[in-house]
């Protein structure tokens, strides 16, 4: 049976309590059967209510589990969003000056994914297609995001993930560059075509096509593509689009919002003192740089 107002109430309250307290839970679906991810998109609805009562503000989405490389190794087979928020959206920008650190003490069994992060301009309205909503953003720029999991082991289904904020711990957004940089080669040359659909498109191969390495103190972890998260980040986002539109209406993209589109290795492990880089073959989307700390 569905949840009722005092289950779903309870949930939330019981999961803000441990992302408070960065402590572990016991899985939701064990505790009850048939919990679906229609129930938990409706505790995330109440999470995101208290969260904005007690003075946080939404900045934008996270797409989770896009990348399908990944799927058998936590067994979820399809993507799941949750809010971005005031409180856990930073910029991360270089600086001779002063090396970014991350503090892991308020995260629950961290690891860190390089992404790429939308940031629109204007809301893109229902009805839009793919050149139209493209344009509804301005810029692009790199990302790590902090995922964490309040569930032992980062053992859980799908809908125990929903109702732990889709795993989001903080997004760190890069360098932006704006979105028509992309419609461009990577190096400068106008492209051939011409036309709103081939600008879409120019933008869309540019994106899936960028390789990028993961490396944990100068060492290469892992590596990916941009195509890994449903074959490339504009794919993902209109993926996303179209399944919010049905699953979370309520859940709207506006201006000024960023959107973070999933992670292009396997997501990895981090603790203090390790100093986490990536590096693409793409200048477009800018190397990052991140010392963790306590």
């Amino acid at each position: 049976m569905p949840l009722d107002d005092t289950d779903r109430s309870a949930l939330a309250r019981e999961l803000l309590l441990a992302r408070a307290a960065a402590s572990r839970l016991p899985l939701v679906s064990q505790r009850r059967p048939g919990f679906s991810l229609a129930d938990a998109y409706a505790v995330a609805r109440e999470t995101v209510a208290i969260r904005r009562l007690s003075g946080e503000a939404v900045c934008g989405y996270k797409i989770g589990f896009t990348n399908r490389s990944i799927w058998p190794r936590y067994d979820v087979h399809a993507p799941i969003w949750a809010p971005v928020w005031s409180s856990t959206v930073h910029d991360l920008q270089p600086s001779e000056a002063e090396e970014p650190v991350l503090g892991v003490a308020g995260f629950c069994q961290p690891r860190l994914e390089p992404e790429v992060v939308f940031g629109f301009g204007r809301a893109p309205l229902p009805g839009m297609g793919t050149a139209e909503r493209l344009a509804c953003v301005d810029w692009v720029a790199p990302g790590f995001e902090v995922v964490h999991t309040h569930f032992a082991d980062w053992r859980f289904t799908a809908p125990d993930t929903v109702a732990d904020f889709a795993l989001h711990g903080a997004l760190l957004v890069g360098p932006r560059r704006p979105l028509e940089h992309w419609a461009l080669p990577a190096d400068g040359r106008p492209a051939a075509a011409t036309g709103t659909e081939a600008w879409a498109r120019c933008i869309t191969e540019a994106l899936s096509g960028v390789s990028l390495r993961l490396l944990r103190d100068g060492t290469e972890v892992d590596r990916g593509r941009g195509s890994a998260v449903l074959d490339g980040p504009v794919q993902a986002l209109m993926h996303w689009l179209d399944a919010m539109a049905v699953h979370t209406p309520e859940w709207t993209v506006d201006a000024g919002h960023v959107v973070t589109t999933g992670t292009l290795t396997d997501a990895a492990p981090i603790a203090p003192g390790q100093v986490w880089s990536t590096e693409t073959d793409d200048p477009r989307l800018a190397g990052l740089q991140l010392r963790i700390g306590g």
